[in-house]
Protein backbone atom coordinates (compact mmCIF):
# COMPACT_ATOMS: atom_id res chain seq x y z
CA UNK A 1 0.00 0.00 0.00
CA UNK A 2 1.34 3.83 -0.78
CA UNK A 3 0.41 7.33 -0.13
CA UNK A 4 -0.29 9.86 -2.37
CA UNK A 5 2.28 10.96 -5.18
CA UNK A 6 3.29 14.76 -5.12
CA UNK A 7 5.30 15.89 -8.03
CA UNK A 8 5.77 19.26 -8.89
CA UNK A 9 9.47 21.97 -9.66
CA UNK A 10 11.80 23.57 -7.05
CA UNK A 11 12.67 26.80 -8.71
CA UNK A 12 15.63 27.25 -6.67
CA UNK A 13 18.26 26.04 -4.13
CA UNK A 14 16.21 28.11 -1.35
CA UNK A 15 12.53 26.39 -2.42
CA UNK A 16 14.61 23.41 -2.62
CA UNK A 17 15.40 24.15 1.22
CA UNK A 18 12.00 25.57 1.91
CA UNK A 19 10.18 22.32 0.64
CA UNK A 20 12.67 20.16 3.14
CA UNK A 21 11.28 22.20 5.94
CA UNK A 22 8.17 21.49 5.15
CA UNK A 23 8.85 17.42 5.04
CA UNK A 24 9.96 17.73 8.38
CA UNK A 25 6.67 18.07 9.69
CA UNK A 26 5.10 14.67 7.97
CA UNK A 27 8.63 12.87 9.63
CA UNK A 28 9.00 11.17 12.57
CA UNK A 29 11.28 8.77 14.17
CA UNK A 30 11.44 5.40 12.33
CA UNK A 31 10.56 7.27 9.12
CA UNK A 32 13.34 6.23 6.37
CA UNK A 33 13.84 8.56 3.41
CA UNK A 34 15.15 7.78 0.18
CA UNK A 35 16.91 10.22 -2.50
CA UNK A 36 17.67 10.02 -5.55
CA UNK A 37 19.16 11.93 -8.75
CA UNK A 38 22.19 12.89 -10.56
CA UNK A 39 24.59 14.72 -9.27
CA UNK A 40 23.87 18.21 -8.48
CA UNK A 41 20.22 17.97 -8.53
CA UNK A 42 19.46 19.24 -4.89
CA UNK A 43 19.46 16.05 -2.44
CA UNK A 44 21.81 17.51 0.46
CA UNK A 45 19.92 20.76 -0.33
CA UNK A 46 16.98 19.05 0.57
CA UNK A 47 18.51 17.10 3.50
CA UNK A 48 19.63 20.85 4.99
CA UNK A 49 16.13 21.91 4.51
CA UNK A 50 15.23 19.21 6.62
CA UNK A 51 18.20 19.47 9.40
CA UNK A 52 16.88 23.36 10.08
CA UNK A 53 13.64 22.35 10.36
CA UNK A 54 14.33 19.09 12.65
CA UNK A 55 16.56 21.11 14.88
CA UNK A 56 19.79 19.24 14.56
CA UNK A 57 23.37 19.60 15.47
CA UNK A 58 25.94 19.80 12.75
CA UNK A 59 25.94 21.10 9.52
CA UNK A 60 24.47 18.99 7.31
CA UNK A 61 26.85 18.16 4.33
CA UNK A 62 27.02 15.35 1.70
CA UNK A 63 27.93 12.59 3.35
CA UNK A 64 29.82 11.14 0.48
CA UNK A 65 32.87 10.59 1.98
CA UNK A 66 32.17 9.96 5.78
CA UNK A 67 28.86 7.55 3.80
CA UNK A 68 26.69 8.20 7.17
CA UNK A 69 26.76 11.06 9.25
CA UNK A 70 24.69 11.42 12.71
CA UNK A 71 23.02 15.14 13.68
CA UNK A 72 21.56 14.82 16.80
CA UNK A 73 18.71 16.92 18.05
CA UNK A 74 19.14 20.63 19.76
CA UNK A 75 16.34 19.64 21.95
CA UNK A 76 13.65 17.04 21.71
CA UNK A 77 13.20 14.94 18.69
CA UNK A 78 14.37 12.58 16.72
CA UNK A 79 18.14 12.67 15.69
CA UNK A 80 18.51 12.97 11.56
CA UNK A 81 21.14 10.07 10.29
CA UNK A 82 22.33 11.72 6.73
CA UNK A 83 24.09 8.72 4.78
CA UNK A 84 25.16 8.12 1.58
CA UNK A 85 25.15 4.95 -0.26
CA UNK A 86 26.91 6.00 -3.23
CA UNK A 87 29.96 4.06 -2.95
CA UNK A 88 28.40 1.22 -1.43
CA UNK A 89 28.73 -1.63 -3.71
CA UNK A 90 26.73 -4.80 -1.95
CA UNK A 91 23.75 -5.66 0.60
CA UNK A 92 27.19 -6.20 3.30
CA UNK A 93 28.67 -3.09 3.13
CA UNK A 94 25.39 -1.48 3.71
CA UNK A 95 24.62 -3.89 6.70
CA UNK A 96 28.24 -2.39 7.76
CA UNK A 97 26.61 1.15 8.34
CA UNK A 98 24.18 -0.40 11.02
CA UNK A 99 21.55 1.73 10.14
CA UNK A 100 18.85 -0.38 11.11
CA UNK A 101 20.14 0.14 14.25
CA UNK A 102 19.50 3.47 14.35
CA UNK A 103 16.14 3.62 12.03
CA UNK A 104 13.95 3.42 15.14
CA UNK A 105 15.00 5.93 16.85
CA UNK A 106 15.45 8.29 14.33
CA UNK A 107 14.77 9.97 10.65
CA UNK A 108 17.07 8.15 8.42
CA UNK A 109 17.61 9.61 5.15
CA UNK A 110 19.54 7.57 2.37
CA UNK A 111 21.03 9.70 -1.01
CA UNK A 112 22.22 7.01 -3.59
CA UNK A 113 20.07 3.86 -2.16
CA UNK A 114 17.72 3.45 -4.43
CA UNK A 115 17.75 -0.72 -5.26
CA UNK A 116 19.72 -1.04 -1.73
CA UNK A 117 17.87 0.27 1.19
CA UNK A 118 14.67 -0.72 0.73
CA UNK A 119 15.67 -3.72 2.64
CA UNK A 120 15.32 -1.95 5.63
CA UNK A 121 12.30 -1.16 5.90
CA UNK A 122 8.79 -1.81 3.74
CA UNK A 123 7.58 1.88 4.21
CA UNK A 124 9.44 4.50 3.42
CA UNK A 125 9.15 7.76 1.83
CA UNK A 126 10.74 8.16 -2.11
CA UNK A 127 12.03 11.18 -3.33
CA UNK A 128 13.56 11.58 -6.82
CA UNK A 129 15.29 15.30 -8.16
CA UNK A 130 15.55 15.76 -11.51
CA UNK A 131 17.80 18.91 -12.80
CA UNK A 132 17.35 20.54 -16.10
CA UNK A 133 19.40 20.84 -18.65
CA UNK A 134 22.59 23.11 -17.93
CA UNK A 135 23.00 22.49 -14.72
CA UNK A 136 25.56 21.24 -12.30
CA UNK A 137 26.59 21.10 -8.45
CA UNK A 138 26.24 24.79 -8.20
CA UNK A 139 22.81 24.62 -9.54
CA UNK A 140 23.05 27.60 -11.92
CA UNK A 141 23.09 28.02 -15.50
CA UNK A 142 23.56 30.94 -18.09
CA UNK A 143 21.34 31.83 -19.95
CA UNK A 144 21.94 33.12 -24.01
CA UNK A 145 22.09 36.86 -22.74
CA UNK A 146 25.03 35.56 -20.10
CA UNK A 147 22.56 35.80 -16.52
CA UNK A 148 22.72 33.65 -14.64
CA UNK A 149 19.51 31.57 -13.41
CA UNK A 150 18.46 29.23 -10.81
CA UNK A 151 17.59 25.69 -13.13
CA UNK A 152 14.31 24.49 -11.91
CA UNK A 153 14.47 20.89 -10.18
CA UNK A 154 11.41 18.44 -10.74
CA UNK A 155 10.67 16.56 -7.78
CA UNK A 156 8.47 13.53 -7.15
CA UNK A 157 7.83 12.39 -3.62
CA UNK A 158 5.77 9.07 -2.98
CA UNK A 159 4.84 7.27 0.34
CA UNK A 160 5.34 3.81 -0.14
CA UNK A 161 3.93 1.28 3.00
CA UNK A 162 1.54 1.42 5.37
CA UNK A 163 2.82 4.61 7.36
CA UNK A 164 2.48 6.34 3.99
CA UNK A 165 -1.22 5.89 3.54
CA UNK A 166 -3.42 8.67 4.00
CA UNK A 167 -0.59 10.76 4.92
CA UNK A 168 -0.85 14.22 3.62
CA UNK A 169 2.19 15.06 1.95
CA UNK A 170 3.37 18.65 1.62
CA UNK A 171 2.57 21.00 -1.62
CA UNK A 172 5.09 21.31 -3.92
Amino acid sequence: MSGEARVGTLTDPAATRAYGRALAAVLRAGDLVLLTGPLGAGKTTLVQGLGEAMGVRGQVASPTFIIARVHPPLEEGPALVHADAYRLGSLDELEALDLDTSLEDSVTVVEWGEGLVEVLSADRLEITLDRGHGGDAGEVAETAVGEDVAVPRRITVRGVGERWAGVALPPV
